[in-house]
């Protein structure tokens, strides 16, 4: 049988992580103005931060400021040769800001960032958001259906961004995706969980060397970073590529909604939301978590089973049994 696996992360010193936060503190304020005050931003800083004009117009739809509107993307024609429209919820608010994105479910078996982007959606009141929130709560409808991580032919839809409009189903569902939505996006978040039998702990994955992204990490509250560029094809890595800051968002298993990972990952994106300045609740706990610049698999030299001493995040030592 295969040998189990726990993911271990390996922290840098204590005096490394200050440095390298400094490092990219300075960058990001460098490269960015601060985040305007909640509801009243100065007039430059609302310049920089309003979405090009008041009404957002997205997939043949115009949604004006201050409402909220339910669209839909088609992402091609499913196998049993249906078109399958996907919901897109856009809230556009009445003062100006950055247009933040939410996708759940690329990898159509993890529900969890579907109920974090229903709920951050839900309670929004677009006349008291400053900017615009756009969300797909399912990208991988196809894949959701059928309890699938992947799309019917088997491929991953998060391996193939930005797409091709010529190419595979998947490239060509990614295309339009990356076309159609995300291209209006100012930032991105895509909701995860851990693939098939494995858990992940609440962490924001995001490449650090930007500082736009190292900047939008800092505001998740008591959530764990960690460091990686993101693997080719994967979406958060073609937004970034484009220009659009994007993180993803891991939390918990695949084919269960788990509500404190639900309430762990909604209240994170809140909190971005106040220091973003889209938002005058405040949503704040804890201390920052650590940012962490590497990770290993730590594999075991016998098969069995394992049953482990320590909790999911806990703390460990070199030497300690786990």
């Amino acid at each position: 049988m295969p040998a189990p696996a726990l993911r271990a992360i390996f922290r840098l010193t204590a005096s490394m992580r200050l440095v390298m936060r400094t490092i990219l503190a300075a960058c990001a304020a460098a490269a960015l103005s601060p985040a305007p005050a909640a509801g009243s931003p100065s007039g430059e800083q609302a310049a920089a931060l309003a979405p090009k004009s008041e009404t957002l117009r997205l997939l043949n739809a115009e949604v004006p400021s201050g409402t909220r509107a339910r669209l839909t993307w088609t992402g091609g024609t499913a196998i049993e040769g249906f078109v399958v429209p996907v919901p897109v919820i856009v809230v556009n608010g009445r003062g100006p800001g950055p247009v933040l994105c939410l996708t759940g479910a690329v990898h159509g078996d993890e529900l969890n960032g579907i109920e974090v982007a229903r709920r951050v959606l839900d309670d929004v009141d677009p006349e008291e958001l400053n900017g615009a929130l756009i969300g797909v709560p399912i990208v991988n409808l196809q894949g959701f259906y059928r309890g699938s991580r992947y799309l019917p032919d088997r491929r991953d839809l998060n391996r193939h961004f930005p797409g091709n409009p010529r190419g595979s189903a998947a490239t060509r569902m990614a295309h339009s995706f990356f076309t159609e939505v995300v291209s209006h996006c100012s930032a991105l978040i895509d909701l995860h969980t851990g693939s098939l039998n494995r858990t992940n702990l609440p962490q924001v994955r995001a490449d650090l060397r930007s500082p736009a992204v190292a900047r939008m990490t800092q505001a998740f509250g008591a959530t764990v970073v960690l460091h990686g560029a993101g693997q080719r094809g994967s979406l958060r890595r073609a937004a970034n590529d484009a220009g659009i800051p994007a993180v993803t968002f891991e939390m918990g298993e695949p084919m269960r909604v788990q509500p404190e990972q639900v309430e762990h990952g909604a209240k994170a994106i809140e909190t971005l939301m106040y220091a973003l300045g889209m938002t005058r609740q405040r949503r704040y706990w804890g201390d920052p978590e650590p940012v962490y610049y590497a990770s290993r698999w730590v594999r075991v030299d016998h098969g069995g089973i394992l049953f482990s001493d320590v909790a999911l995040g806990e703390r460990v030592s070199e030497g300690e049994l786990l």
